[in-house]
């Protein structure tokens, strides 16, 4: 029986393309900390280095040591000591990047129906970014995290998808079985995996990513609206 709904952000919940939402989101970035003597191309090198550290983190620390780790070992200690720019930026320039997103009322639609249903739902977003920057992307979506029984962010993770390890601390933390869970989420790689330890998963296909070309004929796949006809299913 399916207890908790977990769903993917980006790509997912808020519609929009990956590419072009981390290109206006570096460039932001970027035009913040120039002035504080952050080259652009630089920046991003930086930003990307850390990443990969949150990515291979072994979960002995929490993504966000993992990332400030590796990206002071780019800029020096002078990183860690511009920490609350890299806060400001989240806090009054973020909100800029959403403009690559799309406006809509289909995913705020199926959490609703999902929620009314009497699921449990949570927000299993790969934890790569701040509490904050987590917040205001749900926020650009139609929803809120109040929404959500859990939402995952590189404060409160020690591993990022596609590491089951992930998903393993997810469901821990709500207490539910990998069973007694349906994934819902945009990446064949990153999101379907989780059916490696028995979870069901949907395939929002719209801003699909399908890196390794497979067939997803093998997935539940579709928009918002098929997603909630699945869930009703899934009670009968």
């Amino acid at each position: 029986m399916i207890k908790a709904i977990l769903f993917d952000l980006d790509g997912t919940l808020l519609q929009m393309d990956q590419e072009s939402f981390i290109k206006k989101y570096l460039s932001g970035l970027a035009d913040k900390l120039a002035p504080f003597g952050y080259e652009k191309d630089a920046l991003k090198k930086g930003i990307w280095h850390g990443m990969g550290a949150m990515v291979k983190n072994d979960g002995s620390s929490s993504n966000e040591e993992a990332f400030w780790r590796a990206f002071t070992e780019v800029f020096g200690e002078k990183a860690e000591r511009d920490i609350p720019i890299f806060e400001d930026f989240y806090d009054k320039d973020f909100d800029k990047v959403s403009e690559v997103a799309e406006k809509n009322t289909a995913a705020p639609y199926a959490v609703s129906e999902i929620k009314k249903m009497g699921y449990r739902v949570a927000l299993a977003t790969n934890p790569v970014f701040p509490k904050i920057a987590t917040k205001k992307r749900t926020e650009w979506a139609g929803l809120s995290t109040d929404d959500f029984e859990l939402f995952t962010t590189y404060e409160n993770s020690r591993f990022c998808k596609p590491n089951l390890n992930y998903y393993k601390d997810v469901t821990a933390e709500l207490g539910v079985k990998a069973e007694e869970c349906l994934m819902v989420g945009n990446d064949v790689d990153e999101d379907m995996i989780c059916e490696q330890l028995g979870m069901k998963v949907f395939l929002i296909d719209k801003y699909m990513i399908n890196k390794s070309g497979k067939d997803i004929s093998q997935y539940a796949h579709g928009n918002f609206y098929d997603l909630v006809e699945y869930v009703r299913s899934l009670g009968d």
